[in-house]
Order: structure tokens, then sequence, then C-alpha cells
């Protein structure tokens, strides 16, 4: 087909592909889809939108199809990677003329050659800059801009590269255009300021988005074009050159009003020109020494002084914050401890610092931030009245001090208050002096002031730790201010008891606490909404510190989480509820069994609230959170929560439910405490575990809590539970083994040994594909000690608990390796003894030595063989468990446990779950703590003795180092 055709046929399917009617649609996306990896396709798009005669949309179209080729099929090595030739003639085409007359288009053309010229410029495309350089030059208006966005791209794309030997061609690239770049800047930042002086107010506007585009490509150039851009001269000149040129466009936003065509590129301009200092100073911050003493003047004055009137706008003030705190926190510019360690440009940059931030100017820099910048504005106190849901849950956390003023101007005043605390602590604490007593209500600026000058003390709280007494400022001060009621201190009781959270962890009397939970059981009854959700956010701050006392908070806990679930009720944002609830479950946290009479209602709201919730997956997580601490606090009574749980539970960790991306982390956690809980299994908790495999198939970060799921399982009904699922299990772990680290082959391990604990007969008959590998592992010596330990775990209670089938495995694994079944078992026994160093944990270590001595009494010649080594490990065993009885003075196995005993708490200790019951009762029939190692190994000699009879059994013993013998005679002398 030639070009002519074909290009009539893709413009036809371009053209379906822009149908509304998806009967036209599908087909011919489906048709370019298949073109894709056609050659001569991308020429024809090319032509495509290349001719400005046809329709836009279709246009449009063929550059993005271009655009996604280009990342597919540009590089040599992709699969149907385009030709030499063809890409060749693609690159000449792209640049032939810079005329597009529609803006996006023109847009995502510049986009396509920047990518084409990070896979292919300098070497392949080598006039790319040359043209570019040479088209910005024209006279022609449109050429030039096309141009001048092209340059922009490319530039900013070369930029991103981070490999050495890009970096080093985008430096060579940098320091060869530099000049040209300045002097085109220049030229048309000097005409824009003509233009707008002359009040041509088009013609300014095209010369400041000239002016706007040459300033991004000098900022990638600046920024990332030199290695030591302090040596350079041009750089140093156009980074001082900022400034002035910000004052000209300062000074003509004042000139031109707010109305003009021009004000928004305007004040875009001024804060790139922001961006390229902030850039700079974040990635060159030696080479920005010689910046500081102008920047701190700049943004001082701008942002402090009267200078700024008329002039400033937000977003302005924002980076000209960020801009001092970079400077006043910046890690480069402090010197270190011991000043002989100092760098030289690290005592240069502190020098200038300390002679800028002088006495006089941080005390107007500290009193300008509380007195002007953190007083509420209109707007925040029309949100109160209008929307007081948001205003309370305003998020300003992250980087949210980048772009927001509130944010920013908190974080900066942190900075200096941090790194100049001796000079504005005084100033802070006299403006706090002159706002002593309850302010008039009806004097809404001096609310203002009291708000914003005690949002100050809670921020730096940490900071006047030695200079305020607050317990004694609560007493005096605070709690007067919370008692007054009127509709418009709000303000303040507000910013009193948010104030009251944020020292909570500081400094905040245990004796006071009382007092603060009947503050906040009337301000939950406070008739504003903002001031009920300040007051559970710091309960939450109060209950959640490291001092609180259950007991202290007992007598208003009814009351005060009464409270708490109507406040959940009543807020109707999804971010405000999330909140609720996570102050709510901080509260069960803590209180523990204590919540029981009191969670009726929230037990009954939360299914409805998790019906309203389908759409709103964080809110559904703050829900499970929720439900895991109720589950907690309920203990054994959570079975009554089953009809609604357990659905929860299914949900949140089907993998192939979309929501399960949310919710599977909470979930597999209330599933976790749910069968920690559960007093008994039940069919549909049994069935909750068909969700498993898919789970261990995905081998995610919580393949740990799957485990803790399996052992649950294993504790709370090993029989329903192996006899269903032992089977899908045995595979499951078969596939996990074979692509594990040995950290998680123990985590596998450790599954098979507890359901050997449970149930040693079907256990052992359950997970028999996948004891081989155990024995294996033993015979051949496993070389990492902690899989070694958990192998002679498992082999343990294989051969203690369970001999015949242990005879069986034996004779299995003899018949495979060729050999004799008693060879064999004389090579694990040296194994054993010889890797006995292996097991750290003295319940492995009693196991072992019960495990060999149950071989005895034997006449086999293997075991009498190794009689030695199985000694030896019973007298190491017995080191390590016997202690001495306080009350008898005898040695006695601290292992043993005769029966059970609820254990006696102390208040900040919590009640054992229902899990922990179980393996109490499960300890008492193991043999670990139920047999006397020492009455064991006296037992088994004796039968030893009565098989071979005196002599035999005596020649036997000198067999037995003497040391050993004594001090096992030691240990024996007592049973």
């Amino acid at each position: 087909m030639n070009m002519d055709s074909a290009r009539s046929v893709v413009l036809q399917t371009l053209t379906q592909a822009t149908s509304q009617d998806t009967a036209v649609l599908k087909p011919a996306e489906e048709q370019l889809r298949q073109w894709e990896t056609q050659p001569g396709f991308y020429s024809v798009l090319l032509t495509i939108f290349n001719n400005h005669m046809l329709d836009v949309n279709v246009r449009w179209l063929a550059v993005l199809y271009f655009k996604n080729g280009i990342d597919r099929y540009w590089r040599r090595v992709a699969p149907h990677a385009l030709s030499e030739e063809e890409k060749t003639s693609l690159r000449a085409g792209l640049i032939t003329n810079f005329n597009e007359p529609v803006n996006q288009i023109a847009t995502q053309i510049a986009v396509l050659i920047a990518k084409v010229a990070r896979l292919d410029c300098p070497r392949q495309w080598p006039e790319l800059i040359p043209i570019l350089l040479e088209s910005v030059k024209g006279q022609d208006g449109l050429q030039q801009h096309r141009a001048l966005l092209t340059f922009y791209h490319v530039t900013k794309t070369l930029a991103s590269k981070r490999l050495a030997q890009d970096r080093r061609l985008f430096q060579d690239l940098a320091s060869g255009i530099y000049s040209f770049a300045c002097s085109l800047w220049s030229h048309h930042t000097d005409c824009f300021l003509q233009q707008i002086y002359a009040r041509d107010e088009a013609a300014a506007l095209g010369s400041l988005e000239r002016t706007l585009l040459s300033l991004k490509v000098l900022r990638k150039l600046t920024v990332h074009g030199f290695q030591e851009p302090q040596q350079n001269m041009e750089v140093m000149g156009f980074l001082n050159a900022v400034f002035e040129r910000l004052k000209q466009f300062l000074e003509c936003c004042r000139q031109i009003g707010a109305d003009s065509t021009c004000r928004e590129k305007l004040e875009k301009t001024i804060i790139l020109y922001t961006k390229v200092l902030l850039d700079f100073l974040e990635c060159h911050p030696c080479a920005f020494i010689p910046l500081i003493q102008r920047s701190l003047e700049f943004a001082v004055s701008y942002v402090f002084t009267p200078a700024g009137e008329g002039v400033t706008f937000e977003r302005f003030i924002v980076q000209c914050m960020n801009l001092i705190k970079m400077i006043v926190k910046n890690a480069a510019y402090k010197p270190a401890k011991n000043i002989d360690d100092s760098k030289p440009e690290s005592l240069e940059a502190h020098r200038i610092k300390t002679a800028f931030f002088t006495h006089p100017t941080l005390t107007e820099i500290g009193r300008r931030l509380v007195s002007h910048y953190f007083l509420l504005t209109e707007e925040e106190l029309a949100m109160w009245e209008e929307d007081p849901e948001s205003f309370a849950v305003e998020e300003t956390g992250g980087d949210s001090w980048k772009y927001s003023l509130r944010p920013s101007t908190e974080v900066l005043f942190l900075d200096i208050f941090h790194n100049y605390s001796q000079t504005l602590t005084p100033v802070l604490l006299e403006m706090v002096e002159n706002l002593q007593g309850p302010t008039n209500v009806e004097d809404p600026v001096q609310l203002l002031i009291k708000d914003a000058v005690y949002n100050a003390v809670g921020l730096a709280a940490y900071e006047l730790f030695d200079n305020v007494d607050f317990d004694q400022w609560f007493k005096n001060q605070l709690l007067g201010e919370l008692q007054v009621s009127h509709h418009r201190y709000k303000l303040i009781r507000r910013r009193v008891i948010w104030l009251i959270g944020q020292w909570i962890p500081v400094k905040f009397k245990s004796d006071l606490r009382p007092i603060l939970y009947k503050v906040i059981l009337n301000l939950m009854q406070d008739p504003d909404l903002v001031v009920r959700i300040e007051t559970a956010t710091t309960l939450k701050l109060t209950v959640d510190d490291f001092e609180f006392r259950t007991e202290q908070f007992l007598p208003y806990l009814e009351s005060i989480f009464g409270l708490l679930f109507q406040l959940l009720q009543q807020v109707t944002e999804c971010d405000t509820k999330m909140q609720v609830l996570h102050v709510i479950s901080c509260v069960i946290e803590r209180v523990n069994i204590q919540i029981r009479p009191y969670v009726g209602c929230l037990v009954q709201y939360l299914p409805l609230l998790w019906k309203q919730s389908e759409e709103h997956n964080m809110l559904r997580c703050a829900i499970l959170t929720t439900l895991i601490h109720l589950v907690q606090g309920l203990g054994a009574e959570s079975k009554n929560l089953y009809p609604f749980l357990l659905p929860v539970i299914q949900l949140s960790t089907d993998v192939h439910q979309p929501p399960h991306v949310y919710l599977l982390e909470d979930g597999l956690e209330l599933w976790l405490v749910t069968l920690e809980n559960s007093p008994a299994i039940t069919p549909e908790l049994l069935r909750l575990f068909q969700n498993m495999s898919a789970l261990l198939e995905m081998s995610s970060e919580n393949l740990r809590t799957c485990f803790q799921i399996v052992n649950a399982y294993l504790y709370l009904s090993a029989s329903d539970f192996l006899q269903n699922y032992a089977e899908s299990l045995c595979r499951s772990f078969c596939d996990l083994l074979k692509d594990i680290t040995n950290e998680g082959q123990v985590q596998v391990l450790k599954v098979v040994e507890i359901a050997l604990k449970v149930s040693p007969i079907l256990g052992a008959h359950m997970f028999q594909s996948l004891l081989p590998a155990v024995f294996r592992g033993i015979v051949d010596g496993e070389r990492y000690p902690v899989v070694m330990s958990t192998y002679l775990g498992i082999m343990g209670r294989v051969m203690l608990q369970n001999s015949s089938f242990f005879s069986s495995l034996l004779g299995q694994m003899a018949s495979e390796s060729s050999q004799e079944m008693d060879q064999l078992l004389g090579s694990v026994i040296e194994m054993w003894v010889d890797r006995m160093d292996n097991i750290t944990q003295p319940e492995r270590r009693k196991l072992s030595s019960l495990a060999l001595l149950s071989l005895l009494p034997s006449d086999n010649n293997v075991i009498q063989d190794k009689f030695c080594g199985i000694i030896n490990v019973s007298v190491e065993a017995l080191h390590d468990i016997m202690t001495e009885d306080s009350e008898t003075g005898t040695l006695k196995d601290c292992m043993l446990m005769s029966h059970f005993e609820e254990p006696k708490l102390s208040d900040d200790e919590e009640p054992p779950t229902e899990q922990d019951k179980r393996k109490k009762l499960l300890a008492l029939e193991d043999p670990v703590h139920s047999v006397s190692l020492q009455q064991y190994v006296y037992e088994k000699l004796k039968a030893q003795q009565a098989l071979l009879g005196d002599q035999g059994f005596g020649v036997l013993m000198e067999s037995v180092d003497t040391e050993l013998v004594r001090q096992l005679q030691e240990f024996l002398q007592v049973t």
C-alpha cells in the first residue's frame, strides 16, 4: 500500500475513533492497536497531525498515538522496535516547522519531541538543539513561541536524567547554551515590562508567556546544568538578577491591578522566580551562601514589613516563608558542635545568618508571625460557621507547608523558635502576660489575638518546657477560660482544649487528669461542633499518653463514651467520622475489658455505618480498627458480634473483592483477634478459612499474620480445622517452601510444630508430606541454625508423641536412601547431639532430651553406641531447666505446670485472651510441661539397667565421660 492510500485509511480510522458511538469507536481503536507495530504507521500519523487543515480531534488523537508509540517501540531493544530509517525520517519531520496553531496540540508535540530527545539526543539527534535555538531567534511570533515551548520540554526532560554520563552530557549542553538562554530571558522580560507599562496588554501577554518559558528553561539549566555553579559568573549573575526582576514584577502587580488579563500569568512567573531560588538552595546549599543575605533581606522585607503591602499574594508569601525556613533549618549552614570540625562554608553561612537575625529582627518576625499570620482569617471563620467539619479536620500534615499559608506559617514559626528560642521565648511569654484573664466577648480582635498567642504556645510546647509552669497556668487561667459559655468565646474554648492536648505529652501533672476529664465531659456537650470535635481529639491525646491511668478515667468513662458515640452519629463527613472512630478505638484499647457495659449502642450502630460507607474504604479501615479494639475489649463476649463481624472479615480478606486492596491488612488483624478471643469454633468461623489459600499464594508482607491465623485455628479446634483444611494448607506450604527466605521457612515450620503439639497423631498424619524434607534437613545438617532448631523441634514431637509414625517415617527414608534403618537412626541421633547448641529455647532443649530418651530402653546396638550422646543431651537439658526451689532448697524442674491458675493482674496488664487460656490448658498436657525430666531420666536408666543387667549397664555407663556421670548423679540424687 502506498503512502497516500495508507494515509486515507488511517485518517478514516482515526476519525471513527473520535466517534461518540461505541459501535464505531471500539473496532476503530482495535484496528489502530493492531497497526501500532506496522512499519510506516508513525510516519502516516506524523503527516496527519502536521496537516493543519484536518479536524482538531483527529489530529489530537494522532499525536497521542504517536506519543504512546515512542514509549513502547522507539528503543532499539523494544519488541517490534521502529527501524532506524523510519526513526531518522520521523526525527527530521518533527522539527521541520514550529507553526502548530492549536495550543494543546503544540504542547503534546513538544512533549513527544522531548520523549524522543530523552532517548536520542545528542548522539542520534545532534541537530535538535541547534535547530531549536535558530527557531527561537526567528521573528515569526508563533514559530518563536512553539520552538521555545519545545526547547523548554526538551531541557526539562534531559535535566531529569540521573545517570552520571547523562548528567555530564546535560552539563555540556548547559554550558554551551546558558548565555543564549540568559539573553533570551532578559530580552523577553524587557519587552514585557515595556509593553505592560505602555498598556499594550495583548502584546505584553505574549511576551510574558515567552518570559515564563525562557525562565523555565533557565531554571532547569541553573539547577541541574552545573556541578559547581558558584564558579560560573553567568549563573551567579542570573541568580542575583532574579531579585531585581522579582521586585520589578511585584511592582508591576501593584500597577496593573487584580482584573488585568496578565495578572494570573504574572503571579505564575513571580512564583517561578521563587522556585528558581528554592530549587537552587535545595540542590546547591554551599553555592547559595553568597545569596543568603539577599534572600533573607528580600523575603523578610516583603513578608514582615510594610514593603509587602499591596503587592504580595498568598502563594508568594508561602514561597518566601519556605525560603526563610530552608535557610534557617539547612544542615549545611550549621557549624559542628566542635567548631574546629566545621567546614569553612558552614561557618560563613552561620556568620551571615547570625548577623541578619539580630534581636530586633527576630522579635519583629516572631511578633508578626503570631499577631498577623496566626490570626484566623475571615474565610476560615466563615468556614467554621458554614462547614464546621471541614474546618475541624483540615489537613495540615505532610508537605502542606510547601503550598498552604497556615501550615507554612506554623512550620516557619517552629523552626525559627527552635533555632532562636532564647530570643523568642521572652517575646512570646510577654504576649501571654498581656492576655491574662478572660477577654471581652465584644472585642473580636482581642479574641483572635488570644487564639493566635495560645496557638503559638501550643506549637512551641517542647521549647517552652522550662519556661512555663503549665499546671499552674491550667488551674489559674485556662480552666476559667473554658467556663466562659458565650457563643463568641467558642474560639477560645476550642483553642484552649487544643492547647491542653499539645501540652499533655510535654508537662501535665497526673493529679490534674480528673479535673481535665471533667472539662472534657463538659466540652463534649458544647453547643459548637468544632469545639466538640477538638475536645475529642484532645481526649485521644490524653488517653494515649504514657501517664494515662485507667482508674482515674473510669468514673467518667460511661458519660464520655456515650458523648463520643453521639458525636460519631452527629458528624456527617467521612473524614470526621474516621477521626471520631480513632478516638473511640483509642479509648476502648486503653480501658480494655472495662468498656464492656457501655458498648451496646456502638455495636448496634457499626453495621449501619459499615453499610453506609460502601464507597469509602478509608472509613471502613477506621471501622475495622475500632472492631479490633472492640473484640479485644469484649473478649469471649465478642461471639455475639459474629453475625456482623464474620461477613466483614470475609469481605476484607477476600482477594477477589476489589476493596481488599484497602481493607486486607486491618481485616487480617481483625480475623486474628476474633480467633484469639473466640470461646469456641463455629461453622461460620471455620468457613472463613476458605479465603486463606489465595492469601498464602500472594505471599505478601501479611504472610506473618496469615501464619498467626493458622496457629489460632489450631489452638481453637485442631481436629475440625485439620480435617477440613490440612490438605489445602499442606499444598500451600509445599509451594511456599520452594521459594521463601530462611525466616519464612521457620514461620511455616512453626505452624507444623504447633499442629504436632496440639494434635500429635492427627498433625503428623495431615502434614506427612512435609516431614520427609524435615528429616532430610536433619540428616544433611541444615546450616541455618534457626531452621535446624525448628526441624529438631518438629522431629522431637513426632519421636516422643507419635513413635509409630516416627518408625514408619524412618523406614520410608531408609528405603529412599538405600540405607539400613538402624544406620539412618544413628545418623539422626549423631546430628542431633552435634547440633544441640543450635537450639536456644529451653522448651525445645527439654523436648530434645525427652525425645532421645524415649528410644530407651533398647538393646539396639546403634542406640547403645549413641548412649553417651543421649546422656550428654539430657545433662545439658537438666542444667537448663533445674532451678532451686526457694521453699525447700532442693532442685526442681522449672518447666513443670501442675494446674491452671488465673493470673492476678495489675491495672496496666491486659487480661488473658481465650487463646492464652487454651495455650495454658494445652501446656498442662504437653510432656515438656507435665513430665519431670529428672524423673524421666531416672526411669529410663533404670529400665535400661533392667534390660541389660547390672554388668551390661555398667559397661554402657563406662562409655560416658566421668564428669558427665558425676553431674548426672548430682541431679538424680533428689529423685
